[in-house]
This record gives structure tokens, C-alpha cells and sequence, in this order.
């Protein structure tokens, strides 16, 4: 049993066995930081069988897509997702951003490349490593990022000694 919208989030995607890596906020909390995340940031291949997974897990919980203005519903085909860079939801659960690139770090295949497996509640998932992760925050240049890395590298520099 999960114990918040975004750890039920998560079991849906991995319950619907959507092939994903967690990074964002949620995963720098899980290498040891501070931040606080109110929304879910997976990378993920935007092919047809994970695109149909994604909307499988989705299914039931009023997706829509949030960076329209007009939120319009998410499409229930497979077919309106497959090929994207991005895909931003909301859902009744809480928000989730669907990446198949990160900024500093390349595609879904080197994210995973690179990913470590962790248990979280009991949810066995990916999460980007801790050097892509810092990569990313500095790539992307906002000051929450740039706080999020400066913390991100004092937890690697104390793992290191």
C-alpha cells in the first residue's frame, strides 16, 4: 500500500509495466536530498508499446494535458503520443511529466543506460544515477536546479570518502 498520489502514481506505471527511468525532484530525494516535489518526472521511450502502457496506467484518472490552456483530455490512442520529445499530464492523482530526453544527459537509452535500481516502498524501479542527475540540474540553469546540483554533489563528494 502506497502512502501518497505520487508513490500511487508510480505503482501505476510500474504495475502497467511501462519501461521508465524516475528523475526530477522525487529522484533526488531518493539520493538523498532536501527537496521537496509536488509532481512525478519519468523518462521513458516514446515508442507504441510504451506509449500504450502509459495510457493503460493513466486510464481512470482524468488525464489531461497541462500545458495546453484548454487542458484538453489525453487521447485514449496510443497513436496521439508515439513519437513525442515531451508529454506533460495532469491527472487526478497529481501531475506527471513523461521526458524521452534530459537536458545535459541525452535520451531514455542513456538515462537507463546509466540508471540504478532502487526499492521504494514496495516498488522495485530505475532512477537516473547520481552523476546524470547532477549533469541535468547544471544543464538546465534554473536556481532551484542549481541549489538541487550544489546539494546533489555534496551528497556524491560524501559517498566518495
Amino acid at each position: 500500500m502506497t502512502t501518497s498520489p505520487l508513490l500511487d502514481l508510480l505503482k501505476r506505471l510500474a504495475d502497467a509495466k511501462v519501461d521508465f527511468v524516475l528523475i526530477g525532484g522525487m529522484a533526488a530525494t531518493v539520493h538523498g536530498t532536501t527537496t521537496v516535489t509536488y509532481d512525478l518526472d519519468v523518462c521513458v521511450k516514446f515508442d507504441a508499446v510504451t506509449c500504450e502502457r502509459i495510457l493503460g496506467a493513466l486510464r481512470g484518472l482524468d488525464p489531461r494535458q497541462r500545458m495546453r490552456p484548454d487542458r484538453l483530455p489525453l487521447p485514449d490512442d496510443p497513436a496521439y503520443i508515439v513519437g513525442n520529445r515531451n508529454l506533460y499530464v495532469a491527472t487526478s492523482l497529481g501531475v506527471v511529466d513523461f521526458l524521452g530526453e534530459l537536458t545535459g544527459v541525452g535520451g531514455f537509452e542513456e538515462v537507463r543506460r546509466h540508471a540504478e535500481q532502487i526499492r521504494l516502498g514496495d516498488l522495485d524501479l530505475l532512477v537516473i544515477s547520481l552523476d546524470q542527475l547532477i549533469a541535468s540540474k547544471r544543464a538546465m540553469g534554473r536556481p532551484k536546479d542549481q541549489r538541487a546540483a550544489v546539494e546533489l554533489e555534496l551528497i556524491r563528494s560524501q559517498r566518495k570518502h
